[in-house]
């Protein structure tokens, strides 16, 4: 890989850590000691949690919020147009922080995501709800890609893992928290307060990032750093014409109809556009060598590959859960939160096992072992005891912290400060981009298993009948929605096979460590 001047590299040892090297002014890090780092990862834990329990909240209170603002054949747009706007600005946001640094860009999202829940909380209609959470989405993007970027910032190699651990609990702790905080104060207070009670929380993060996240001097740049605007509104408006492609195709309109094809084609024209723009670009908002240099395509690839897997456990397993198991909704997000559970535990003691094997090594074996579990699902007896969905799902979870965790922090580890930002952005886009891309394909290919074994229909309204239908004639129904998610689960194996081949094909076989020493 290219080194910055004054940053030295090395190959990740067989025991997986970095050797001595030095260190310049581009990568220096504000690696603030005691009191003040602590301050600052209670923030990024705050910031992190605005981001992760905004969708898990707003889903449980969605009959309360259609019941009085009306709208219900858009409403999905409250999750879509909050997906759409963090997804796309991810690379602006990564660019812009290596350029002006992580605090301006970690507090104008901060400010930007507590404007959009305060305009959220006062919407009037639900056109108006939808164009507030595009807003929130905004600072959601700062606040994910950001956070993150910042969280390998504060720890040397071997410290990572503790605090991705910390976000990763942050997360299972939302996934199961979430539905319970949104649905008891819609039911005993009002929606609106949904919103509101990011303030408090937002506001307590944005006091300690300000006085506390202190980042370190660096030399004055010869060059007066230029904003590639160009760039970054040809990456937001590429972003938004394909998501929306993958979001609404299939569910608004038909794959093949008029408005799927103007999409797809104006997407595949934006791209090539971006692509020539971004070539000429002095500062590019994603530059050439994201793709360039192997371990980070690689992790691109791989972090792709897990967005799209994820859409099975996450997306169809609380379907199977209510209308195949007859589950309840707070048993069936029982069900899939068991995974929650793993995945952190599994993350914070991966370290163990890349210290001594590698980072690739170590992701290698983790989605194998993903891809093994998801394959036998639908090896499970029908009708299955709901143990038995929950123990696939804890043992996914612990395969999972083993592939993901190794991946970003050791792709983190191989550039400097001044481009850390953007490779994060970019592993966190292709994830997003993956999930995105999953729901479309396994929910076509689920609807497609529904009307093969029915005549016709598709998982939705078939889940609507059995939600009504007594069991006896509704066991062919829940034996081809069992039959649908079974191939689903199928799909996200040969995800997993992909993860694992973009590991072995264009990852290098150790990654070239930079090595860095915080000032903690």
């Amino acid at each position: 890989m290219t080194k910055g001047p004054g940053v030295g590299t090395t190959e990740e040892s067989p025991g997986g850590r970095a050797a001595a090297g030095t260190t310049g002014p581009d990568d220096a890090r504000a690696a603030p000691a005691g009191r003040r780092r602590g301050a600052v990862v209670a923030a990024l834990m705050l910031g992190m949690a605005l981001a992760a329990l905004d969708g898990t909240v707003v889903s449980t209170a969605v009959p309360q919020i259609v019941g009085d603002l009306g709208g219900f054949a858009v409403f999905s747009w409250l999750f879509s147009g909050y997906l759409l706007a963090a997804t796309v600005t991810l690379p602006v946001y990564g660019k812009l922080s290596d350029t002006f640094g992580r605090k301006p860009v970690l507090v104008a999202g901060i400010v930007l995501f507590l404007i959009g829940s305060l305009l959220c909380a006062a919407a009037w209609s639900m056109t108006s709800l939808i164009a507030f959470r595009v807003v929130q989405g905004l600072g959601g993007g700062a606040l994910q890609g950001t956070v993150q970027t910042i969280a390998a910032d504060l720890y040397p190699l071997e410290e990572r893992p503790r605090i991705q651990a910390r976000l990763s609990t942050v997360w299972a702790t939302a996934a199961v928290a979430g539905p319970a905080i949104g649905g008891l104060l819609a039911a005993y207070a009002d929606w609106r307060w949904i919103f509101l009670i990011n303030l408090p929380v937002g506001a307590v993060a944005l006091w300690l990032v300000v006085r506390h996240l202190v980042e370190p001097a660096r030399a004055a740049p010869a060059v007066r750093p230029r904003i590639d605007w160009a760039g970054a509104l040809l990456v937001f408006a590429t972003g938004t014409l394909l998501l929306t492609a993958l979001v609404q195709g299939g569910v608004a309109w038909p794959w093949l109809s008029a408005p799927s094809l103007a999409l797809f084609g104006g997407s595949a024209v934006l791209i090539a556009v971006t692509v020539a723009v971004e070539r000429r670009a002095a500062e590019p908002v994603i530059p050439g060598w994201v793709w360039r240099r192997r371990t980070i395509a690689a992790v691109n690839l791989a972090l792709g590959a897990l967005g799209l897997l994820m859409v099975a456990p996450t997306v169809f397993l609380p379907t199977y859960a209510q209308s195949v198991l007859g589950l309840g909704p707070i048993a069936a997000g029982f069900v899939l939160s068991i995974m929650t559970l793993s995945w952190p535990v599994s993350a914070a003691l991966s370290s163990r096992v890349y210290t001594r094997i590698g980072f690739r090594r170590t992701a290698m074996i983790g989605i194998s072992l993903a891809g093994l579990i998801l394959a036998a699902f639908p090896l499970l007896p029908y009708p299955a005891e709901p143990w038995q969905p929950a123990l696939i799902m804890l043992l996914l979870g612990g395969a999972l912290g083993l592939f993901q965790l190794p991946l970003i922090v050791g792709v983190q580890s191989t550039v400097g400060w001044s481009e850390r930002g953007t490779t994060t952005a970019s592993v966190l886009f292709c994830r997003q981009v993956g999930q995105t891309m999953g729901a479309a394909l396994f929910g076509a290919l689920a609807n497609a298993v529904i009307a093969s074994r029915l005549g016709g229909g598709d998982l939705d309204s078939v889940s609507h009948a059995l939600a009504g239908a007594g069991s006896a004639p509704a066991e062919h129904l829940r034996h081809a929605v069992a039959t649908a998610v079974d191939r689903v689960y199928m799909g996200a194996a040969a995800a997993a096979c992909l993860a694992l081949l973009a590991l072995i094909l264009v990852a290098p076989r150790r990654f070239p460590v930079i090595a860095d020493k915080p000032d903690a």
